[in-house]
């Protein structure tokens, strides 16, 4: 039995499309602790897949996010520890905060610049302290995901789909000021679960990304053009600055995979 959390939400989804249904057990957020306490069946379980947590970075309600995505994450890992069960977790890029391309490729260091963030790395530091008492652990610091499947995030969608989805319904992608000079490094979803499902490489915390991030510019030009649709510059919102990563880029380099590029994604749809 595998047991997989924040199966309802749009990685979770493109991991159980990756699974066996019937191998799989599905924790819901809202009954969460409840399954910590009453689910009896440890010793059957083969992996944990954790995936759920309160995932906007603009979340402020710190209790909240504590109780989800810190106390719940570290109960359910300590239950992995007293029965041996290997873990597979999502961690996020948003714990190294802002990285500057200027200086080119440096080595991350973590610098959450909000709550979701400070979250994410909280765990990962658990986990590097306690690591030698799992039967295996891993955590992946996910990159900006994109793909199928992102509607109800709304405004938290990737902006490949929320441009996408700009350009078809308005005919015009509204983009901030200066986006030829912030870069991401977007991986698709179906690249992330093969990644993680696939790694072999023992006990650690890893990037994954396809390490060749691309500007929010060169991403709405390229949607532009294969739709039809105009781009229009709006003002950077106030209260994102100095919470905002300028520029991301994965190190990829312990992992050899052959990713989708954004451009072939689109030429895909």
């Amino acid at each position: 039995m595998i047991i997989l959390t924040g199966y309802n939400g749009f990685i979770g989804q493109a991991f159980l499309k990756k699974l066996d249904p019937d191998n799989v057990y599905r924790v819901e957020a809202e009954g969460a602790f409840s399954f910590l306490d009453q689910y009896e069946d440890w010793d059957k379980v083969e992996l944990i897949i954790h995936q759920g947590a309160i995932s906007s970075t603009t979340e402020t309600d710190i209790d909240k996010i504590y109780q989800y995505n810190i106390k719940f994450s570290i109960e359910l890992f300590k239950k992995a520890i007293e029965y041996s069960i290997p873990v597979k977790y999502a961690s996020s890029a948003s714990v190294y905060g802002r990285i500057h391309s200027e200086f080119g490729y440096m080595k991350q260091t973590v610098n959450p610049l909000n709550f979701y963030a400070l979250s994410k790395a909280t765990v990962d530091y658990w986990v590097q302290d306690h690591m030698d008492e799992f039967e295996l652990v891993q955590g992946f610091r996910y990159f900006n995901v994109y793909g199928e499947g992102e509607a109800h995030k709304g405004h938290q969608m990737s902006p490949i789909s929320k441009f996408t989805q700009q350009a078809k319904e308005e005919r015009i992608i509204k983009v901030f000021e200066d986006s030829e000079y912030a870069f991401r490094d977007f991986v698709c979803v179906d690249d992330v679960v093969d990644v993680v499902l696939n790694n072999t490489s023992g006990s650690g915390i890893y990037d994954v990304g396809t390490g060749e991030p691309i500007s929010f510019e060169v991403v709405a030009e390229l949607i532009a053009k294969k739709e039809g649709a105009e781009i229009e510059t709006i003002p950077f919102p106030v209260h994102l600055k100095d919470k905002y990563q300028e520029y991301t880029c994965a190190d990829n380099s312990w992992y050899k995979h052959d990713y989708i590029s954004v451009s072939d994604y689109l030429k895909n749809k």
